[in-house]
Formats: structure tokens, sequence, C-alpha cells
């Protein structure tokens, strides 16, 4: 049998399309072709783009007689009406970017997998129709798997999660997800997992989730996403309401994001160990824009821009075992006080630095070290505080540690330049001008006012 149309339109659609691959594939037999040039058409096996009857159990067959043959299948463009689909090891569906659309029929996940490697989901769009699956259920939900590979695929209209990811290795990449009911994408205990290039839009709690069920190492990268419209539709005061949302998982790269209108964080690593935060752009957060709390050891936070937020950068919870960090490099402008903490430039607390920051409009203070006895071995310098209440408040409550406070440049601190404060409760003047007085755990010097 000749090289068919079909067996065209499939090649076009997975890239092949060298005068030497066709010519290799005319001149093979035709299942050869077709398994390995091209991948199978789905339409050679009963499969009906834009038919109106759902086609589960034609798709289902499909997909495992593909898998089976290590090969991909090709949707061709159209709607396929389906309800849940089993993904086995070596699925790989293919369809043309935009134009190949499967909807879900029923309450339940559109695709699972449940220890099966090697999967790929290219070039589709799935719509959940906000139908619901069972709870705890995603629109696309795989479970222990490596080599899994999501890529150009549009993901739209969860009922609860887009995607949800729980021990898996590999990528999602140049993906768009949006009006997701609940989370775009929830990945736990991942195995080396790369989130990349995505859009994601509208979600309802949250964006980006990477989680562990306890703390250890994960080193999931999200690097270089779009992340808009983030709502916290289930309330609280933190767990929703995030762009991209980090607990305890440690090692996690967070690089490059482009984070836009949140309820909450832009950024929040939750006993998050050894994360890095860096360049990523943030804007109009209702919230801390990037948060490093609880019991976390080690976080860099880097050359981040925030332009409006409640405050800017917080690393704290002391109290609990979070130290250690750099804050470097930051530019952070226009916080507001519009809620209990805002209107805060920087925030850290124990065995950091934070150094070379710029902080425009933190109308309560620019930076704050410690609170009450929450406080030890921290270095603030050569930092620009402009616009503000305090430029730095150290805390000199009882227990309170040691800090060094040099060679910054503070300007237009209507209360003062650098003032210590039991808890919340000025006690000194501005030590620029007065000294430390019995406050000998402080160094001061180099500092510039005006």
């Amino acid at each position: 049998m000749s090289v068919s149309r079909r067996n065209f339109i499939a090649a076009s659609a997975i890239g092949a399309t060298s005068t030497a691959t066709i010519a290799q594939a005319q001149a093979a037999p035709a299942n050869a072709a077709q398994s390995v040039a091209f991948g199978i058409d789905a339409s050679d096996l009963g499969l009906k783009p834009d038919a109106p009857e759902e086609q589960t159990m034609l798709l289902q067959r499909a997909i495992d007689r593909a898998a089976r043959e290590r090969t991909p299948l090709v949707l061709p463009p159209g709607t396929y009406r389906c309800g849940e689909l089993r993904l086995p090891s070596n699925a790989k569906l293919h369809g043309t970017r935009g134009a190949t659309r499967i909807e879900l029929t029923r309450n339940a996940s559109l695709f699972t997998s449940n220890r099966a490697d090697n999967i790929d989901l290219n070039s589709l769009v799935l719509d959940g129709g906000k139908r619901l699956p069972p709870e705890g259920r995603a629109l696309v939900h795989l479970i222990r798997g490596t080599g899994i590979r999501i890529t150009d695929c549009e993901i739209n209209n969860a009922g609860r999660n887009g995607i949800t990811l729980e021990s898996i290795g590999g990528s999602v990449s140049g993906c768009t997800i949006q009006e997701a009911g609940d989370g775009a994408l929830f990945a736990i205990n991942s195995q080396g997992l790369i989130i990349s290039g995505n859009v994601v839009r509208r979600s309802g709690n949250n964006g980006i989730q990477v989680w562990r069920s306890s703390p250890g190492d994960d080193g999931t990268q999200v690097i270089d996403n779009r992340i808009e419209d983030t709502r916290a539709d289930s309330g609280g005061d933190g767990p929703y309401g995030n762009a991209i949302s980090v607990f305890r998982a440690g090692n996690v790269m967070v690089r490059g994001n482009r984070i836009d209108k949140a309820a909450f964080s832009a950024i929040r690593g939750n006993s998050a160990s050894n994360i890095q935060i860096t360049g990523n752009t943030c804007t109009r957060l209702g919230e801390v824009a990037i948060y490093s709390e609880f019991s976390f050891e080690g976080a860099v936070i880097a050359n981040n821009t925030v332009d409006g937020a409640a405050a800017g950068i917080s690393v704290t919870n002391f109290d609990v075992g979070g130290r250690l960090a750099t804050v470097t490099g930051n530019l952070l402008r226009n916080l507001v006080p519009d809620k209990p903490g805002g209107g805060l430039g920087i925030a850290i607390a124990a065995d950091s630095v934070v150094s070379g920051n710029v902080i425009e409009k933190a109308p309560e203070i620019g930076i704050a070290i410690g609170y009450g006895p929450y406080l030890r071995d921290v270095i603030v310098s050569n930092n620009v505080v402009r616009g503000t209440g305090i430029g730095v408040a150290v805390s000199v409550a009882q227990g309170a540690g040691t800090a060094m406070i040099i060679d910054n440049l503070i300007a237009e601190a209507s209360i003062g330049a650098i003032v210590g404060m039991e808890w919340e409760k000025r006690v000194t003047g501005d030590m620029t001008k007065d000294g430390v007085g019995k406050y000998t755990q402080l160094t001061l010097s180099g500092n510039r006012v005006r």
C-alpha cells in the first residue's frame, strides 16, 4: 500500500519533512513507514476528527497499540470527545498545535498513568470543560514515572488542577495552562523535573506548586515561565494565591519567571532549603512578593525586580529554624502598607547578608533586621534605601544578636535612617546621629544619610 495523504499530514505534524525521509518511507512497506517514519495516524485506526460521539474506547486502543510499537500516535486536527484515558509506558500522542483538541466528557481525569515511563504529550489542546474529577485528581494526573514530556500543549478549563505530577521525572515546557479551578501545575516528590517556558493564566488558587510530602532533596527547576492572575478562591492567609509555591522541596531553582498579579506572593518558599530565587520580575502582588519562611536552611535571593506589593522580600522564622541566606542585587519599589506587615522592603533574621539592593518607596521600613530576640549574625551593607519611614530597623530586644550595618545610603527616611526596635516599638532615636549607645552587639559605620 502506498503512503496515504493522511500519512503525509501526520509527517508534518511531528516535523518529519526532509526529502530523504519521505523517499525512504515511500520505498518501504506501508506498515514500516507508519510505525517508524511518521508514527501511526489515528484516523487509520478509526478515530474521527470532529465526530459528535465519544471516542474513548477507540482512542484508548490506538494509544495502547502505538505504545506497544513504541511509536507516536498522531491525531489529525479536529476535536475528539473522550472520558478517562490511561497512558501506558511509551505512550506518545502528537497533534497539530492549536488544532488537535481533546475534550473531557465525564467527571474524571482526562489522562492518567501509574508507574509508566517515557510518555510524551505534544501539541494537544486538552479541555476539561470545568468538570470536577474526584477530589485530589487533575485533568492530567501522572504518578511514578520517568522520561515524561508534556510539550507545546494547551491545558484549559480544568475543574481542579490542570496537571498533577506525583513522583515524576521529566519536563513540562512550552505549554499554556489557563482557567484551572485550583492549581495550574502541582508537582510533588519530583525526580529531576524541569518546568520551563510555560504560560499560566487565571488559576483559582495557585500557579505552579513544587511540594514534597516530607522535607528533602527535590531539585526541580522552575524557569522562564509567565504566570498571571493567580487567585486565592479557597481563602486562607497564604497557602493559596501564590504564583509559585515551593514547600519542603530542597535545592529548587526558581529563575527568570515573569509574574504579574497574584493574590498573595509571587514566589513563596516554605521549609525549602537551598532554594535559589533569581532574576524574576514580579508585579502587582497582594502580600509579600518573595518569601523564604519557616524551617529552611539556605536561600539565595538575587537580582529580582518587585514593583508593587504589600512587601518586597521576607526571609524569616528564625524562631522555627529559618536561617542562612543571601539577599543581593534586588530592585524593590512601590510597596504599599495596605495589609499588616505591608510597606516593608526586606525583612531578614539570621546568619545572612543583605547587600547591593535598591529599595524605593517602602513607606514603613526599608530593611528590617530581626524581630524581638530572633536576630543573629546579619550584615546589611551597600544598599540604597529611598523614600521610607525608617531606613533600617534593627531589633535591640533582649536576646537579639549581632548585626553589622555598614556603607548604606539612606535617603528621605522620614522617621530615622537607622532605628532600634523592641518588637514593633521604637526604643532609640536615629542611631546614625546618636550612636548605638548600650547596644554593643551592633556595628554601624560608613552609612550616608541625606
